[in-house]
């Protein structure tokens, strides 16, 4: 099912709590320790719905008077993208929390290239076409993220 973009009078603190319920359930199901860091790390992924480069996690690490390094914050993302608890959006070098843990899947994501808002979709039926598409051309397509820019509703409606 769509996560869709969210409207303006969103509460995005549910988002976070959840999120962040939601990975320590994972983790401890999974035998996965869920560090103060790693923690730290998931809340400022979640922190809206535009994606966030590691370098922007740093910052805010710093600014909240923790020493980090860059290999420290890349290590606590590949945890988090490992627990299905975040997606790398190549195209744009950053990161947005997984909405739906709970189950492994391939992602397709509307990026806004206004506000930079994304959502993420998990359709099964983009995932086969691709799957199907790339079994014609003798392919075996292993990982799919299918990244998307273009603009949302709200920004749209603004003529940005």
């Amino acid at each position: 099912m769509p996560n869709p973009m969210p409207s303006s009078g969103h509460n995005h603190s549910i988002c976070v709590s959840q999120a962040l319920e939601t990975a320590e359930k994972r983790c401890r199901e999974r035998g996965l320790r869920f560090t103060a860091l790693r923690r730290q790390v998931l809340r400022l992924v979640w922190d809206s719905h535009k994606p966030v480069g590691a370098y922007d996690i740093l910052d805010s690490l710093k600014q909240d008077g923790k020493k980090a390094a860059p290999p420290t914050v890349y290590r606590a993302l590949d945890f988090l993208i490992d627990a299905d608890l975040v997606h790398r959006l190549d195209s744009l070098n950053a990161f947005v929390g997984c909405p739906d843990p709970s189950s492994s899947h391939q992602g397709q994501f509307l990026i806004c290239r206004g506000c930079r808002t994304v959502a993420e979709l998990d359709d099964a039926k983009i995932n086969s076409l691709v799957q199907d598409v790339a079994a014609d051309l003798g392919f075996s397509a292993e990982q799919q993220m299918l990244e998307i820019q273009g603009l949302c509703r709200a920004c749209r409606e603004a003529g940005v």
